[in-house]
């Protein structure tokens, strides 16, 4: 039985209790927590009475500005190479469905990676990340998990890499992903990278993709749920390798997308193609949200490091993934055995809600966890709009009280 997403759960959660009257801090959940663009609402309004289905790639003038956006990052692109999708989520999905073989992920990694390999049946081999950054597997460990899975039955085809990596929200620099695609290149394996927050790595951090090392065997995945705050509006797209493999794998996705989610709503597609074009009002728009995110993540991060947490310093996104071990000769003897009963612990006793390692591919009984920062800048639109113009954003009175409340709780358990 493929279980509720755990992201998607623990933000139900926290909403009900929300609306019972709970003070609950929200470090659960991966939405962008940011106001929309007027300009991209404008956009959205302009074409809102385009009714009709569209191709099931997406319109070509939304491929060409999502080749552009590719090749602006040096990554030159084809409207060919690109197709949309309601939401990433189903891009990842469509390319697990189409490539054979089994799915090599790094643990931690984001919790749909794995719920979907079983959803198309297939395996998954494990491997841990390196001690300094995640979103790729130690690549000391990944060439004897390979050899090990194979010797036991498994067919590892496929490796998914998140760059930059939700759940520890850091970037693996460019050696790392350099070391990982050769091996990659060796085993023959398809290289899925999911870049979705891609534009939101902080400064001093670099970005390197592997389409840029293996251009004829790596599919990248990316949206705009996270740079531009539209979870809601399940916009995703993908650039499809070069080559021969790239031409199979779009007819394949064309045949799944097609008997699944027909195509990505034309409004949306016409939003798509005004913001992936990135006039000046959206560049200012991501980079003032880059900041933000930087800003709230760091703080929180000096919050769980003041508590005795070792975590990895946050360069990218709005997570960080703290272990608190150092706990466990006090919390273990009061029954927290789990990842989970100490994540139940902070959100029933400490009004502070994070999701357990053990939902991310880490070992249940560690006591380590996704916290996301980005639901800390309000609670309405005015909010969160002060907060991303703010030069002091953790001043501001619902920020400061969030990460009082979130310092209370942590001195508390010790």
């Amino acid at each position: 039985m493929i279980k509720h997403s755990a992201t998607l759960a623990i933000n139900e959660k926290i909403a009900a209790r929300r609306q019972q009257g709970e003070q609950v801090v929200h470090l659960g959940f991966g939405e962008a927590g940011l106001p929309v663009l007027p300009s991209v609402t404008e956009a959205l309004r302009r074409s809102a009475a385009e009714n009709a289905y569209g191709p099931v790639v997406g319109t070509l003038p939304a491929r060409e500005a999502a080749a552009g956006y590719f090749t602006r990052r040096g990554l030159p692109t084809d409207a060919g190479q690109v197709m949309f999708a309601p939401g990433s989520k189903a891009l990842l999905y469509g390319v697990l469905a189409s490539v054979p073989g089994d799915l090599v992920l790094p643990a931690p990694s984001w919790v749909t990676y794995a719920a979907q390999a079983a959803l198309t049946g297939k395996r998954v081999v494990s491997v841990p990340i390196p001690a300094h950054a995640g979103g790729v597997p130690d690549p000391e460990r990944l060439e004897p998990a390979l050899e090990q899975a194979r010797r036991e039955g498994a067919d590892p085809r496929i490796l998914v890499l998140t760059l930059p990596d939700n759940p520890t929200g850091t970037s693996a620099g460019a050696d790392l992903v350099k070391q990982v695609c050769e091996i990659a290149d060796r085993h023959d394996l398809v290289v899925l990278s999911d870049e979705i927050y891609r534009d939101l790595v902080h400064d001093g951090a670099d970005h390197l993709s592997p389409a840029s090392l293996l251009p004829e065997r790596t599919v990248v995945t990316s949206g705009l749920s996270k740079s531009m705050a539209l979870g809601g509006w399940r916009i995703g797209f993908t650039r499809l390798p070069d080559g021969e493999l790239g031409e199979r794998l779009a007819e394949n996705l064309i045949g799944v997308a097609s008997e699944i989610w027909s195509s990505l709503a034309m409004p949306m597609q016409d939003a798509a193609a005004y913001v992936l074009q990135e006039p000046p009002e959206v560049v200012s728009h991501v980079a003032a949200s880059r900041r933000l995110h930087a800003t709230v993540s760091r703080a929180v991060f000096a919050a769980f490091r003041e508590a005795g947490a070792a975590c990895r310093e946050p360069d990218a996104a709005f997570y960080l993934y703290p272990d608190l071990t150092h706990l466990r000769p006090v919390l273990e003897p009061r029954g927290i055995a789990t990842g989970q009963d100490f994540a139940d612990l902070l959100l029933d006793r400490h009004g502070v809600a994070v999701l357990a390692g053990g939902h991310f591919g880490d070992e249940l009984t560690a006591y380590r966890f996704r916290v996301a920062t980005s639901l800390l800048y309000g609670q309405t639109e005015q909010e969160r709009w002060e907060a991303l113009r703010s030069e002091d954003p953790v001043s501001l009175p619902w920020i400061a009280a969030a990460l009082a409340q979130l310092r209370s709780a942590l001195a508390a358990l010790g």
